[in-house]
């Protein structure tokens, strides 16, 4: 049940190595060099896929642990390196693998197969071979999701799972409203009138309803303008409820999810009209503003973080524009939706997010950022910067923040405001 000497684990320094030299030279500015030795990009590229092709054996080895490795593997190959064309051939293999884990692995099993799932989706894109896997492992994590019995760091990872690939396959409304009702009977639990009979929500389920809001709150982002309206009507009056649960990320998710629906709200009708929203605002005026001295000072300076910016949202309709840079390109979040839709897919590619901007099509027609942008070697080689020009602007940087902070620091700078 062990690994073949042959057959090493993928790991992150492959994934560098790997990724520099074969796919994504012209990606990263930083990846250039100027004298480096040539490298033989199909012999890297052939013992990529050898090792991937062992990975996916090792997937149905007796021994549990043995197969799990193999899925972190494959796992950071997928976060790292673009191979449509290699997924592609072998897409049912690991389809079959993935819904194997799944029903027969343990939690940890079960939590790797599924993030390997939405890999893999993001991996294939939208079209009907991604329908072909959902259709197969839809019904699967659907099961593991309303599975009591469960572990719920596995019903957590197959929620947000099924969100993620629902998002990326699905075109078909009936399937996509199945789906949300799945995942509203997880989250609606923490709602006070589904609370426990004492009037607690239960905070051993709690990181299963956030889940569960995240997933659910992405795929309100591609529902039709009439079911938008719908599960506004259904749920704008009940999400301020869990704005006093006391976990930190279900403060959070519930506020977020909330300057998400006005937002779509205001979208789809010019005249609406929120009832309480002076009750609404006081209690995020109160989270951003909260000096509760029983909370941590990190979670209390993230939730005013956090609500400053959902308060705005509600109030004043206003979103404070974060740019991201990924090589030579940027890309401006102006928007809740927008926001979401990065926050869930940064989340899954983790440190492969830039690289998968750059180079995943199915990713950039999700933001919109039209064919990827190829760079050739000359002009890597123009926009990146020598060592010793990088090292001569940062001291110069360093020598005028120490003089300036030197000076503000000076007591005899204030003698004169005294005498």
């Amino acid at each position: 049940g062990g690994q073949p000497r042959n057959v090493q684990p993928f790991s992150d320094e492959d994934a560098s190595i790997e990724t520099m030299s074969h796919c994504s030279g012209f990606s990263d500015p930083a990846s250039f060099t100027e004298d480096g030795p040539e490298v033989d990009e199909e012999a890297t590229q052939e013992d990529l896929e050898y090792k991937l092709k062992g990975f996916i054996d090792l997937t149905l080895d007796k021994s549990a642990k043995t197969r799990q490795g193999a899925l972190e593997s494959l796992k950071s190959a997928f976060t790292s390196k673009i191979l449509y064309e290699f997924v592609m051939e072998r897409r049912m293999t690991l389809t079959d693998s993935i819904e194997r884990c799944i029903k027969k692995g343990k939690s940890d099993e079960q939590c790797s197969a599924a993030g390997l799932a939405c890999l893999l989706c993001v991996q294939m894109g939208s079209g009907i071979e991604s329908e072909e896997i959902f259709k197969t492992l839809g019904p699967v994590l659907k099961k593991i999701v309303c599975d009591g019995t469960a572990s719920i760091q596995a019903r957590q990872a197959c929620a947000t799972c099924l969100g993620v690939c629902c998002f990326i396959v699905t075109d078909d409304i009936t399937e996509l409203c199945s789906t949300m009702e799945c995942l509203e009977n997880i989250f609606t639990k923490a709602y006070p009138r589904d609370r426990d009979t004492n009037g607690v929500s239960s905070t051993h389920n709690t990181v299963l309803h956030i889940s569960a809001l995240l997933a659910w709150t992405l795929l309100l982002t591609i529902c039709p303008i009439n079911e938008v309206k719908k599960k506004i009507e259904m749920h704008l009056h009940k999400l301020p409820s869990l704005l006093s649960c006391d976990d930190l990320h279900m403060r959070i998710a519930a506020g977020e999810t909330l300057a998400l629906l006005f937002e779509l709200a205001r979208e789809t009708d010019a005249d609406f009209f929120y009832e309480d929203m002076e009750l609404l605002t006081e209690k995020l005026r109160a989270l951003a503003t909260d000096g509760n001295k029983h909370r941590a000072k990190v979670d209390k300076r993230k939730q005013r973080s956090v609500f400053r910016d959902v308060l705005r949202a509600v109030e004043e309709r206003d979103f404070p524009t974060e740019m991201v840079k990924f090589g030579p390109e940027r890309m401006y979040i102006d928007c809740w939706v927008k926001k979401q839709t990065y926050d869930t897919f940064k989340e899954i590619l983790g440190s492969g997010m830039q690289f998968h901007l750059q180079s995943n099509d199915f990713l950039r027609n999700v933001f919109e950022l039209g064919p990827p942008v190829m760079l050739d070697a000359a002009a890597l080689k123009t926009m990146k910067i020598s060592r010793f020009e990088r090292h001569l602007y940062n001291s110069a940087a360093f020598k005028a923040r120490t003089k300036a902070r030197s000076k503000c620091r000076d007591k005899r700078a204030d003698v004169g405001e005294f005498f």
